[in-house]
């Protein structure tokens, strides 16, 4: 890349992803649906203008830091108080289900043979399919006046675990594809790493709360939270082989209850990551998707992986919402509420194709099945409450 070209680069991002980040907006998409076209656009698949390079390769993972802090520091732990037990139950079989059905497709699909390798990344392609993006369900609960009922509230609190669930699991996955040999050495230094968070969370929410009862909207708060997210990210990454974005998940975390500043420093870092970083990452997602290896194999693995998203959440989380002694009807409603996936989806699929643990020929069925998830989410969740009794 020549010595200014990024600059180039950036703008051409910066707009295509903006552009038509707003136009699939305006068809009641998600933006990221849009950023993801451009990349594709933009990229090898399209008019080749884009190539990867070291400096997309590391901005785009500072834009995956960045949200993963941000999607932690926005976990509301008063819901998670009020349906706890409920929403976790749920959660498990949410985060579960999804694991074994969609990893279990990848795995008689393309790779036949039992072996740990093998098994490893068939719960890698699972895990994607087990977090849960519910941006779009609350823009459709609210717009039903169904955000505050007893279900609404424990399908947020249960996609809310779901997320921390599939980042343990995320986690687990990236310390044994990471070549150690000693899988109990693996999980002693994830355990390592979740008692050090524990320790560092208890000390660094004390001082952030001293900090903010001085200085709430001071933009040195915002820095330091900033400077907290990368020192986690690379504490989980380089000492405990845990992934970074875990790092910046729990560093997000143990901010999320700052009595004054939470706010203020989640706007900043808003700012800042969807500014720049966050739309180079979610291009770079797009570049790196290569179309014309979409054969019939790969389309069809597509439109089985877009059934077993949707069903592993509905089966899933309507399980676990039965056992918690909830309606048909509303588990119906929990379970199709829990299945649009986005940011989470992407950025797992990312690590695992850097862990070398997803064939990135696949990529375009994933992308394929993150879109097609948020589409049908609307939709589903609008037809199950309009034709059921009235939500508790």
């Amino acid at each position: 890349m020549d010595s200014y070209t990024y600059l180039l680069v950036l703008a051409l991002i910066l707009l295509s992803t903006k552009l038509l980040g707003l136009a699939t907006e305006k068809i009641h998409m998600p933006q990221v649906v849009g950023a993801l076209v451009a990349g594709i656009i933009l990229g090898p698949s399209g008019v080749g203008l884009l190539e990867s390079s070291d400096f997309l390769v590391k901005t785009a993972e500072i834009g995956v830091i960045m949200l993963m802090f941000t999607a932690g520091i926005d976990t509301d732990m008063s819901e998670l108080k009020e349906t706890g037990f409920k929403s976790f139950i749920i959660a498990c079989f949410g985060v579960f289900i999804p694991l074994l059905l969609c990893g279990g497709l990848y795995f008689f699909f393309f790779l036949h043979d039992f072996n740990a390798i093998n098994l490893l990344k068939a719960a890698f392609v699972g895990s994607v399919f087990s977090a849960t993006s519910v941006s779009i369900t609350v823009e459709t609960l609210n717009e039903m006046g169904k955000l505050k009922s007893k279900t609404g509230t424990i399908l947020l609190s249960a996609a809310l675990i779901d997320d921390i669930l599939g980042i343990v699991v995320l986690s687990v996955l990236t310390g044994l594809s990471s070549g150690a040999s000693n899988p109990l050495i693996v999980l002693l230094k994830i355990a390592l790493f979740f008692a050090f968070t524990l320790i560092v969370g208890y000390v660094i929410r004390i001082l952030f709360n001293k900090i903010s009862e001085h200085h709430c909207h001071s933009r040195r708060i915002a820095v330091w939270a900033l400077a907290f997210c990368f020192l986690m990210s690379y504490s989980a990454e380089a000492v405990f082989g845990v992934a970074d974005i875990t790092g910046a998940f729990f560093a997000g975390l143990i901010l999320c209850n700052l009595a004054k500043a939470r706010q203020f420093v989640a706007k900043k870092f808003t700012v800042a990551a969807y500014m720049v970083f966050t739309p180079v990452f979610f291009a770079s997602v797009g570049m790196k998707t290569d179309l014309k290896t979409m054969n019939s194999e790969i389309l069809v693995f597509a439109l089985l992986l877009i059934i077993a998203a949707v069903l592993s959440k509905i089966i899933g989380c309507g399980i676990g919402s039965k056992l918690c002694r909830l309606t048909s009807h509303q588990s119906l409603v929990i379970g199709i509420g829990m299945v649009a996936r986005s940011e989470v989806a992407l950025m797992v699929a990312q690590k695992g194709i850097n862990a070398g643990m997803i064939d990135s020929v696949i990529l375009p069925a994933i992308i394929l099945s993150v879109i097609a998830s948020a589409l049908l989410t609307p939709v589903l969740l609008k037809l199950s409450i309009s034709r059921g009794p009235e939500l508790a």
